[in-house]
């Protein structure tokens, strides 16, 4: 493959204004995420300390092979919700490597509220499951949490996405014969205790660890019956009287060294092969990447300058370099990985979507894993285009996409509006990792088009009952336009896990990366497609 030609200009004052913004825009990234992870009242980590307990992020330290990466989720879920009362919406998800295996790793974290579970917090959990269902991951959980949220139930229990899914989903992974794991360093409280139950192997630490489905308080409050937490669910009951757990541990040191024993029995899965050569750094600096992305969401770049900056040797190989341009797709290497990258350069027109759904075609044929790049103002839109079918067109694209058999990733670099999200793989549609850049922006349309669409509305509203009341209409202007600026941003969409996390963008090749080799643990899918309206 040839090497992409770069035509970045790194000493115009356009660059360095770019760059200036988006470094500015990583900084108070990494200083949302470094609060979100460490600060925390004195009060209770003072409780940790006293109960002899570890921070959650030094039992995952502990538990990780040392020198691996930990590509951790979600860092900043639920950063805007529940006024910032659930950091990381009180848990911490990730992939990494225990005993020389790929595993994913979910904590509670004790200290934020003991560790009770937000409806956030069951979203990020059932996510994880997902993860581990769909790519044939192992799991580890690290159990301490008080329980649901009870002020917040309804939105916790009775519904398909809600607390019972985490354990059909473990229930499913264990069909499937992907192990489990539980360390239980705290309690396990109600459907909680349903975690380590359902997992294969647990091990449960002396003293602090509790698994029962109500607590001493309810059980005296339904019953009458006075116990004390070890009696009716601590460690040696449950390793020598009920069986639910299979290891007592004297410490939570000790309940980590077992747990490492444990995945170092498990059989190291078989992966699926796909076309790999040795991995090789990009010809050109990642870090160009702050100067590349403008400071204005509305503002054009090249999209082969970002390509450029994350694949191995900065080789591409363009497919249909002329034809249907608004679409760069193309093959290439990350980590040595051969993929297929689809990375949009302004909006999907007709030949620009069949050109998309060609291209996937080509990938699905070739077993390639697919990436999506996003920066889509969505598909074409007015008389002529409809004439020429764009809709028809667009169809095909997203048919192509939705019936892929081979993995796909997403990376949202800039804007995501409109049906676009859909053709080029949004939430909805499974990729197997999503990830976002500070910078990012998502809605069904940008703030000014929907404040322009709702005021013409009102508009010949007031026009058609005979007074104009243009006061009116400024004020809906700027509300609808204030509205739609704070749930686009990339904070909002990442605290209601619409994506997998924020990363630094330099970041993006090594989270490709793991997340490529985190999903070649599954088979490909059965491959097949609808029916494609022509």
């Amino acid at each position: 493959m040839r090497k992409i030609v770069s035509r970045l200009n790194s000493s115009s004052p356009e660059y360095h204004r770019y760059a200036a913004h988006n470094r500015a825009l990583v900084a108070e990234f990494r200083a949302r995420q470094q609060a979100a992870r460490h600060d925390r009242p004195a009060r209770d980590l003072d409780r940790l300390a006293r109960q002899g307990k570890m921070h959650p992020r030094a039992r995952i330290e502990k538990l990780l092979d040392p020198g691996t990466p930990f590509l951790e989720l979600s860092s900043l879920a639920a950063n805007m919700a529940y006024d910032g009362e659930s950091p990381s919406a009180s848990c911490i998800v990730g992939i990494g490597v225990v005993s020389g295996r790929e595993v994913i790793i979910r904590a509670d974290d004790p200290t934020v509220k003991g560790g009770a579970w937000y409806p956030l917090t069951i979203k990020k959990i059932v996510r994880a499951l997902d993860i581990a269902v769909e790519n044939r991951m192992p799991m580890i959980h690290l159990c301490d949490s008080a329980g649901g949220n009870l002020t917040l139930q309804s939105d916790l229990f009775p519904d398909k996405h809600m607390a019972g899914r985490i354990f059909r989903n473990q229930s499913l992974l264990s069909k499937m014969g992907v192990k489990q794991l539980s360390l239980v360093f705290g309690h396990c409280t109600a459907g909680g205790a349903y975690i380590p139950a359902l997992s294969d192997y647990s091990v449960i630490v002396q003293g602090t660890g509790a698994v029962f489905l109500g607590g001493p308080p309810l059980v005296k409050a339904a019953t009458g019956e006075i116990v004390s937490t070890e009696d009716l669910g601590g460690a040696r009951m449950h390793t020598s009287v009920s069986g639910t757990c299979d290891y007592p541990a004297a410490t939570e040191d000790e309940a980590i060294l077992i747990g490492r024993e444990i995945v170092a029995q498990w059989e190291h899965p078989q992966k699926w092969a796909i076309q790999r050569e040795t991995p090789e750094p990009p010809a050109y600096d990642p870090d160009e990447l702050y100067g590349i992305i403008p400071d204005n969401i509305k503002t054009a770049f090249d999209m082969r300058e970002v390509i450029a900056r994350i694949v191995d040797g900065s080789r591409f190989h363009e497919y249909q370099p002329n034809y249907g341009t608004t679409l760069v797709c193309g093959f290439a290497n990350i980590w040595g990985y051969k993929v297929g990258i689809l990375g949009n350069n302004g909006v999907l027109f007709n030949d620009s979507s069949l050109k998309g759904a060609h291209f996937i075609e080509l990938c699905n044929q070739n077993n390639t894993p697919l990436i999506f790049l996003q920066n889509i103002t969505g598909y074409m839109i007015g008389q002529e285009y409809e004439r020429r079918g764009i809709t028809k067109d667009g169809a095909k694209m997203i048919m192509a996409q939705s019936c892929s058999h081979v993995p796909k990733f997403t990376v949202m670099v800039n804007g995501s509006f409109g049906a676009g999200n859909y053709g080029m793989c949004g939430r909805a549609f499974d990729a197997r990792f999503l990830f976002a850049w500070p910078n990012h922006q998502i809605g069904v349309m940008g703030g000014d088009q929907a404040a322009n669409t709702l005021m013409e509305v009102k508009a010949n509203q007031m026009k058609r009952a005979g007074h104009v009341d243009q006061a009116e209409l400024d004020t809906l202007w700027h509300t609808t336009r204030d509205a739609y600026q704070d749930q686009l941003s990339a904070y909002y969409s990442t605290s209601q896990i619409w994506d997998d996390g924020l990363i630094d963008p330099v970041d993006t090749r090594n989270a490709l990366g793991i997340s490529i080799s985190a999903a070649l643990n599954a088979p490909p899918g059965p491959q097949g497609y609808g029916v494609f309206r022509f």
